[in-house]
């Protein structure tokens, strides 16, 4: 009889150890960035500020109309380039101001899917993109995904961010946004709530698209239209001034870009230009670049604000690196009018596939030695 009841006391603790297993192995089914403040299941914290840091500000307990819970988490962006930059923008990450240096990164491997809820305090509110991954270092992220533009309401508003197919092995950047002072001339105030990964069997792979032609670089400062982003400043960095919202006659529209080259040889190069990039100071380390390959020519609108000025180059990609474009075009030297004239790029023949340098402009002190003041419109590929 003994021997009946141990063998049953076995069986017993055998069939629950099974299902002990069964029960450890089985697949989370959500893996939570942020739900409410202080939630016991938040994984990731917004400790990665970049760009114009000082234009910030971060509410993490906002208790005005959240999605759910009590909370929300409350940014604002003053647009005011505290840092020169031009644009701002917050990384969550394991463990806090983890920039790979750290091993810190969650396997989130099943996960198909980010989703999150956002709202513009007033609407009309531009994110230039949301990002998961991407953070490089001796602990690398896996996968790099962005999402966006995106142009808020004053409502709440659920968006998903396609995972599927993607490495999700190492992911130490959970959950990013960036945007500009060009999106966001006044600056701007939005709100973000429920952010989690989700494992939906239903969610199938994206394949990377031909953009859809045009595609612009520039159109206006607060243009959802507008890719890249200019912040890949060469040579005599020191030399230039930008300005992306000049009234000074626009060629189109509300305003133009304005860029004053001083020549005062401030990094001891003797040349200086911008490239405009994706995403922003990327040079060739991401892969973010899109497929321009049904894009014929690049055009652009120009003027000198004496006329004379000479630019010794403008271009489209021919970035290298890790991710590098995939082919490199340019026209140049250019004279300037005073009058608004447009140019244009021939791309026929080139391979667009893959562009992280939408466009690029670069000239020096020898061919203009008083400096140069210009002006850009209207950029877009065709």
């Amino acid at each position: 009889m003994r021997k009946i009841i141990v063998m049953s006391l076995l069986m017993m603790l055998s069939t629950s150890l099974v299902l002990a297993q069964e029960t450890t192995s089985s697949p989370a089914k959500e893996f939570v960035v942020y739900t409410d403040k202080n939630a016991r299941d938040n994984h990731f914290i917004p400790s990665g500020w970049m760009g114009d840091y000082g234009d910030l500000k971060l509410n993490d307990q906002a208790m005005d109309n959240p999605h759910s819970g009590t909370t929300s988490l409350e940014f604002t962006y003053t647009a005011k380039k505290s840092q020169g930059s031009g644009w701002a923008g917050v990384y969550w990450q394991n463990p806090a101001n983890n920039w790979g240096s750290k091993k810190g990164g969650f396997d989130m491997t099943g996960m198909t899917k980010l989703t999150f809820w956002a709202r513009g305090a007033k609407g009309g509110e531009t994110i230039q993109k949301f990002v998961i991954g991407g953070i490089k270092g001796t602990y690398s992220d896996s996968s790099t995904i962005e999402f966006g533009p995106v142009e808020l309401t004053d409502a709440w508003k659920q968006y998903t961010i396609n995972l599927a197919g993607k490495d999700l092995s190492y992911i130490s950047g959970g959950f990013g946004w960036v945007t500009t002072a060009d999106l966001n001339p006044e600056g701007c105030t939005f709100y973000v709530d429920d952010i989690k990964f989700e494992a939906d069997p239903g969610m199938k792979p994206e394949v990377r698209q031909a953009e859809s032609m045009p595609f612009y670089v520039y159109s206006d400062r607060s243009s959802i239209k507008n890719h890249f982003i200019p912040s890949g400043w060469m040579g005599d960095y020191g030399d230039i001034k930008y300005e992306g919202s000049s009234k000074e006659d626009p060629y189109l529209g509300d305003t133009c870009i304005k860029i004053t080259y001083s020549g005062k040889i401030s990094q001891g190069a003797r040349w200086a230009g911008i490239y405009w990039q994706n995403p922003a100071n990327n040079w060739g380390s991401v892969d973010a670049g899109y497929d321009l390959s049904k894009a014929t020519k690049l055009t652009f609108w120009a003027r000198g604000a004496k006329g004379g000025e000479r630019i010794e180059e403008f271009k489209v990609g021919g970035i290298m690196g890790e991710f590098s474009d995939s082919d490199v075009a340019s026209v140049g030297p250019v004279i300037l009018n005073k009058e608004w004239t447009q140019y244009s790029i021939d791309l026929k023949g080139k391979d667009m596939s893959y562009i992280i340098g939408g466009f690029c402009w670069a000239t020096n002190i020898d061919v203009n030695p008083e400096g140069a003041t210009f002006y850009l419109d209207e950029i877009k590929l065709e």
